[in-house]
């Protein structure tokens, strides 16, 4: 087990509420006829997920994944795997993907693909964090809340070995 410092912040409260207020502005405009059924994966976006939820002022629907690819790691696995599935009927609906962080990309191409054989309308990605550099699997976002470069991140639901979920900020982990 690695030893970390206390955490840094990287992204202060504040500026997440800014950025959770735009992109619910640019939600509300592409869905405003139609509202979409959120998916979230669990259990990183939860704290996102809920924000935005309270500021959307759109009759959405929410329901849940939860996949796992890190383990105790600070780096995926590259294995994904479905520990809660999605049990809703998502045929012909507009689904709106909400992730925490979107680095490798693997994520995000395995729900496409986990989710074409249920035959939404439409999928669309919103992250509240992009890590480009780390991609491996090309990606379409939707709506990015920060672009940040390649550092290990906690706080604001996203954890390291379930610890730091609680943070208010987004903050760095330094070994």
């Amino acid at each position: 087990m690695v030893a970390w410092r206390t955490p840094k912040v990287f992204i202060p409260r504040e500026q997440i509420h800014g950025t959770v207020q735009r992109l619910a502005e640019e939600i509300r405009r592409d869905y405003r006829a139609a509202p979409p059924l959120l998916l979230s994966t669990l259990k990183g976006s939860f704290m996102f997920l809920a924000d935005l939820v309270r500021v959307l002022d759109l009759p959405v629907e929410i329901t849940f994944v939860r996949l796992s690819s890190y383990g105790s790691g600070t780096v995926s696995s590259g294995q994904i795997e479905v520990v809660q599935d999605l049990y809703e009927d998502i045929r012909a609906r507009d689904i709106l993907l909400i992730e925490d962080i979107i680095d490798s990309g693997r994520t995000v191409g395995f729900l496409h693909a986990y989710l074409a054989p249920r035959a939404p309308a439409s999928v669309r990605v919103c992250t509240l964090l992009d890590k480009p550099q780390r991609r491996q699997v090309p990606v379409t976002i939707d709506y990015c809340g920060f672009t940040i470069p390649d550092v290990f991140v906690v706080g604001y639901g996203l954890d390291w070995n379930e610890q730091y979920r609680h943070l208010p900020d987004i903050c760095v982990l330094e070994p």
